[in-house]
């Protein structure tokens, strides 16, 4: 809508859907309709920001392959211009330096395609949930702290007390993630399909690898745990306060 118009009363908030293929705006679409939200529709970067200028759009859904502007140069140019509007990529499953680099880019969280419609609206409602009301989000700051432990995100470079740690860089990117999203319940295979973008089951033991290792360098108790909880049946959570 029009920012000179009224805010209507019915939907949950606007969403931007940002894909070059018909096929999956014309599905996708009424899918979030259907959820509450009101949707409206571009082809690439350059329509999208577009309708950024001359409409008031909650959150942004982006494909990341697209023609004339792909969704990785639309999150750099929102961001240029300061604006914080909270932004998910939508990323091919085999691409996974695009999930690592979405982040770096200032995206708010990632989904690999093939995706459930379904998770799709729950990972709308976390993003909106965690950014309402905030200038810049915790996926955005270039630092985050919780307590003595601070992430820097630019350099890949984590300290506790003041001392660096040594940690993998699939450490540091698990890190990254469940600093920037703390509170929410992410599962092995969530984790998975966004990180590294490995989506079967057995290979969830990658994740409890690097758990396991964040822990050992935080000297975080897994039984009564400062930073990251394990959620029996569940997966993983980041319990303590972030702030950038």
């Amino acid at each position: 809508m029009p920012r000179s118009a009224p805010a209507p009363t019915a939907p949950i908030a606007t969403v931007l859907l940002v894909d070059d293929e018909a096929p999956i705006r014309a599905s996708l679409g009424p899918y979030l309709e259907r959820s509450g939200y009101r949707v409206m529709l571009a082809s690439d970067g350059v329509e999208a920001l577009d309708l950024l200028d001359a409409y008031d759009i909650d959150i942004v859904v982006s494909d990341v392959l697209m023609p004339r502007m792909d969704g990785r140069e639309l999150v750099r140019r929102v961001r240029a211009d300061g604006a914080w509007t909270p932004i998910i990529l939508l990323t091919q499953v085999d691409a996974s330096y695009e999930r690592v680099s979405a982040l770096d880019d200032g995206a708010d969280d990632y989904l690999s395609k093939p995706f459930d419609p379904a998770e799709l609206a729950s990972r709308i409602r976390a993003v909106l949930r965690r950014t309402l009301g905030t200038g810049q989000p915790l996926t955005a700051a270039t630092r985050l702290v919780s307590g003595q432990l601070s992430l820097d995100r630019a350099g890949r470079r984590v300290t506790l007390a003041g001392r660096e740690l040594a940690l993998t860089p699939k450490a540091v990117t698990l890190l990254d993630y469940l600093m920037s999203h703390p509170g929410e319940l992410h599962t092995r295979e969530a984790l998975l399909s966004a990180l590294w973008g490995i989506d079967f089951a057995s290979s969830t033991r990658a994740v409890d690898h690097r758990i396991r290792e964040l822990r050992r360098a935080l000297g975080d108790d897994a039984a009564a745990p400062t930073f990251i909880e394990t959620v029996p049946q569940g997966g993983y959570r980041f319990r303590a306060e972030v702030r950038a």
